[in-house]
């Protein structure tokens, strides 16, 4: 079998979000040599599902040290909600977008990590409640996906169970936060790649040792 590189995100996580340009970037140099596959972490599912009212603080604080870092801006009309919290009726929720990437993966599975990095950019940067079924319409378009097909299939069960099949993966794989990166190398073989932002050059190396390793 190829290898595939497993990356464990979620649309709400802002470390993931910073992590994006070196994840794409990533994929597209291993191309020939790995398949990709991302699985949403259900970081704010159950009880911590939040409003913003409540995490807009924490947010304040950690959002800098995200862009500082890795050199992404969050968006004007994210932050608005993040210092607003009291006016906004943000609710943070990752059920939503991970339901919206399981379909999206069988209309484009190629796309997976475009499309993933496409919903954390909407949601941190143009500022959309991805808790609110318009929020993925211009995605919609951008992929040409038929919207009443995708409406339809935002609020089926069957797509709500792939969501939560794929959260569990993330539990099995004793993922404690995001972004998290392995290389699936045999059948029930992983190596970990990569726990928490990692900077392009030391993922880049990493991998290159795991898969010099398979070939040995």
């Amino acid at each position: 079998m190829k290898p595939i590189l497993i990356y464990c995100y979620d649309a709400y996580c802002g470390w993931c979000y910073g992590f994006s340009p070196v994840i794409k970037k990533i994929a597209a140099e291993f191309n020939a040599q790995l398949d990709v596959e991302v699985l949403s972490g259900g970081m704010m599912t159950g009880e911590g599902v939040m409003p913003i009212e409540k995490i807009g603080p924490f947010i304040q604080n950690s959002y800098k040290r995200v862009e500082e870092l890795t050199g992404i801006q969050f968006g004007e009309d994210f932050l608005w909600h993040v210092f607003n919290p009291g006016q906004s009726d943000w609710v943070m929720n990752s059920e939503k977008p991970a339901i919206a990437l399981c379909i999206f993966k069988e209309y484009y599975p190629e796309r997976q990590l475009e499309f993933a990095a496409g919903l954390q950019y909407a949601l941190n940067y143009e500022g959309r409640d991805l808790d609110d079924d318009e929020a993925y319409r211009h995605l919609l378009e951008k992929y040409s996906i038929q919207p009443e097909a995708f409406y339809t299939k935002l609020k089926s069960e069957e797509y709500k169970e792939a969501a939560y099949y794929e959260f569990n993966l993330c539990k099995q794989l004793q993922v404690t936060g995001f972004p998290s990166v392995f290389i699936q190398t045999g059948e029930l073989k992983f190596a970990m790649v990569a726990r928490g932002f990692t900077a392009y050059e030391d993922l880049e190396a990493r991998i290159k040792n795991v898969l010099k390793e398979m070939a040995a």
